[in-house]
């Protein structure tokens, strides 16, 4: 056939199985020529099989393009989360800018009082040690840093999960590291943001509220 229709195709079988026959079946459709519309609720299998993906709510489409497009420049809040954990943290719009504990974040096309949420993937946030209170210098890469401490800290194969209780707000944020990095409770870090990894919403935004990538102001 010309074009076919798969509506969650692999949900039935367990992940090792699955990864192969996706596999096998994304290489045979490829030999034959034939366009797949896939329909899944799983963000890893639309990543790993399409060429473009269409992102649907309430029955209409928010957002289409390539994965890498997609994933990287999300038109609102929800179409983050959905292809991964987020940390959001709040603010309130001045002069174009938005003031955080991790600095100034510029806010392009909002106006004046507008409450805005920072949303941040926990792979880019990156982390520093204490120095006796003290943390490391902003940077223009990352902005100012903040200090937290460990709550609690897992080892999930490829990478570790940490997640901090924010001094200034207490607040929880959740860091990725790609390695064996298993922090006590108790202990106290620093964490600093990715400079161009995060997005300015609008609070609350149900739909389409993205206006501009985040960066730090230093």
């Amino acid at each position: 056939p010309r074009i076919m229709l798969m509506d969650e195709p692999f949900s039935g079988l367990d992940n090792r199985l699955r990864d192969g026959i996706r596999d096998e079946t994304l290489e045979i459709l490829k030999e034959e020529g034939t366009a797949v519309l896939l329909v899944t609720h799983e963000p890893e299998e639309a990543m790993r099989m399409a060429d473009e993906i269409a992102l649907m709510r309430a029955g209409k489409i928010i957002q289409q393009g390539a994965p890498y497009n997609v994933y990287n420049a999300p038109v609102d809040r929800r179409a983050a989360a959905f292809f991964s954990d987020i940390n959001i943290i709040p603010g309130v719009v001045r002069g174009a800018l938005t003031d955080t504990p991790f600095g100034a974040f510029l806010a392009p096309g909002f106006a004046d009082g507008t409450e805005v949420e920072i949303v941040i993937r926990p792979q880019h946030l990156r982390i520093d040690f204490d120095r006796d209170g003290r943390g490391p210098h902003p940077t223009a890469e990352d902005g100012t840093p903040a200090r937290g401490v460990v709550v609690r800290s897992r080892f999930i194969g490829s990478e570790s999960l940490v997640e901090f209780r924010m001094d200034h707000d207490g607040s929880v944020l959740k860091a990725s590291v790609p390695s064996v990095f298993l922090p006590q409770p108790g202990t106290a870090l620093w964490l600093m943001i990715r400079r161009g990894r995060c997005y300015v919403f609008p609070k609350d935004a149900g739909d389409l509220g993205r206006t501009g990538v985040g960066t730090p102001r230093t």
